[in-house]
């Protein structure tokens, strides 16, 4: 098992699943992070840090243009997972939670925790993506980082955020 203190940055991260999707069998982009299953499209974005505007108008647009030799061709993404270098802002995180119709295509992880050398990533995925339960199952065999739910839905009522009283207990 690789030590957590060489948690490699978000995008050589996700570099290195895209090899583990690849030994898999699944088609992978060489230049986008984009996993392919089945007939299913998995994009994976690593950032630091996003404005809400820029969330919302990317989370709301399915297509997307990828390299293929010497053009592009569009293709429909499935799923979207957004992969946080730093703490995701909560009114982000309560934007996707509202949302039933894009939770259920979007998901979020986030690795600060990982980055200030706790072995947890919290995340928010309600999607059914193959490839992000896929990357969850990476990060614990790899690097011993364990994922937990940001928040906890309970049934017909609002979803209970829990990441602050998660993040204190750690502190």
């Amino acid at each position: 098992m690789t030590q957590l203190s060489k948690m490699p940055r978000v995008w050589d991260l996700l570099k290195l699943f895209k090899e583990s999707c690849r030994r898999k069998g699944w088609k992978t982009s060489d230049y986008e992070d984009i996993v392919k299953v089945d007939d299913e499209y998995h994009n994976f974005i690593g950032t630091r840090a996003i404005h809400l505007s820029t969330f919302k108008r990317v989370a709301s647009n399915k297509k997307l243009a990828v390299p293929e030799g010497e053009s592009y061709g569009v293709i429909d993404v499935s799923y979207t997972a957004w992969v946080f270098q730093q703490q995701p802002s909560e009114q982000l995180v309560e934007t996707l939670t509202v949302d039933s119709e894009l939770s259920k295509k979007t998901a979020i992880y986030d690795l600060s925790e990982v980055y200030h050398g706790k072995p947890l990533c919290l995340k928010l995925n309600e999607t059914g993506s193959v490839a992000f339960y896929e990357f969850e199952k990476f990060l614990k065999e790899t690097y011993g980082v364990e994922t937990k739910s940001l928040y906890e839905p309970r049934t017909n009522e609002p979803k209970t955020f829990k990441s602050k009283l998660l993040k204190a207990s750690l502190g």
